[in-house]
């Protein structure tokens, strides 16, 4: 087993690729407002299908080296940094200090997921 195909990155590539499907499922039909609300549920949920192809076997692979909240962790960041850039580049939004400090913030508590029980 490679590097790339090792339970370590194998779930952080996976999980990236799926939530890019998983944004474009979620925000991608607001740049098309005028469509049907129905004709946009079924796309978005056609789109959300791979995510779960991408999702669920890369928790599963992850779980062998990483616990729950560290992949629920790995997955709220690596969806922050996807979201942040679809917003910018496909949505044309930008991003301010305020979306920067809380972002901060929320790596912050990734860093403590992470590092491992606090003594005492």
């Amino acid at each position: 087993m490679n590097a790339l195909t090792g339970p370590y990155i194998a779930p952080i590539l996976m999980l990236a690729l799926s939530n890019v499907f998983m944004t474009f499922a979620w925000y991608g039909h607001l740049k098309f407002g005028s469509k049907p609300l129905a004709i946009v549920v079924m796309v978005s949920w056609s789109i959300a299908f791979f995510e779960y192809w991408l999702a669920v076997p890369a928790n599963r692979i992850g779980h062998q080296v990483y616990s729950a909240a560290e992949l629920k962790t790995m997955q709220e960041v690596i969806t922050l940094v996807v979201f942040a850039a679809f917003s910018v580049l496909y949505l044309g939004e930008k991003l301010t200090l305020n979306h920067a400090v809380g972002f901060a913030f929320i790596a912050l508590g990734a860093w403590f997921i992470f590092r491992g029980p606090l003594a005492g």
